[in-house]
């Protein structure tokens, strides 16, 4: 590949789109919605939450410092982290907030972006991030859904037409905005039926001695929070 070619491909990543039609984003968001709501997708859906959940996990863990031993991804949309480090600490209580939080900041970021008419380094952003998820990936069925995730952005960045590409990334990112809002109240319902005692809120109330109703209210605030403002700035409100 030759400079001129190089310095096509830089262009094209950090350039700026031209930003949609408002009934694109509606439309998007509509669909996005289809696959968060009914049960039967959500079922399926939900493998992409659990991605970005585990991945949020994992990222901040190395960020604080500690050691990421791996990641695992099951078929039933549930998924675990393992870092190693100081059991206790800011770090550790990051590390464990991440998760709920991580699709919705996802999305967040991923609204800035389409706001200022970044939809190709949107795409090839999730594909790097994807591309680096894989690497601590220590399952079969982990490996196969980061894979066809990441195979998605990067065919959709690398042959579609900037239409279908603004198409796609728009979906993306109201999916993960209205996505990231329904586990917290699915974990406030297992919560009630005493069927999670240790979730990520009470390993948080473990380490904080802040009640884990506290945490899971943050985790509701930032959902909400974060759909409430990436649906702003991709509307143009």
């Amino acid at each position: 590949m030759d400079t001129d070619h190089i310095t096509d491909l830089w262009s094209r990543v950090v350039g700026a789109q031209p930003a949609p039609s408002l009934w694109l984003v509606i439309a998007t968001g509509v669909l996005a919605l289809g696959t968060v709501v009914p049960r039967t997708a959500w079922r399926l859906s939900r493998n992409a939450v659990t991605i970005a959940h585990e991945g949020g996990h994992g990222l901040i863990a190395l960020v604080t410092g500690r050691r990421l031993d791996g990641i695992r991804l099951h078929s039933d949309t549930s998924g675990l982290t393992v870092s190693r480090g100081k059991p206790t600490g800011i770090g550790m209580v990051l590390t464990a907030a991440a998760g709920y939080t991580a699709p919705s900041l996802l999305g967040l970021a991923g609204a800035a972006l389409l706001a200022s008419g970044h939809i190709t380094a949107l795409l090839w952003g999730a594909t790097a991030l994807l591309l680096a998820m894989l690497v601590m990936i220590r399952n079969a069925y982990g490996v196969l859904t980061v894979v066809l995730a990441g195979a998605a952005f990067f065919l959709v960045s690398w042959l579609t037409t900037p239409h279908v590409q603004a198409a796609f990334a728009y979906a993306v990112v109201w999916f993960l905005l209205l996505g990231g809002v329904r586990p917290p109240f699915e974990l406030m319902g297992k919560r009630r039926r005493g069927s999670a005692g240790d979730s990520d809120p009470d390993q948080l109330a473990r380490l904080t001695n802040v009640p884990a109703a506290l945490w899971l209210g943050l985790f509701h605030v930032v959902t909400l929070c974060s759909l409430i403002g990436g649906g702003q700035w991709m509307l143009g409100l």
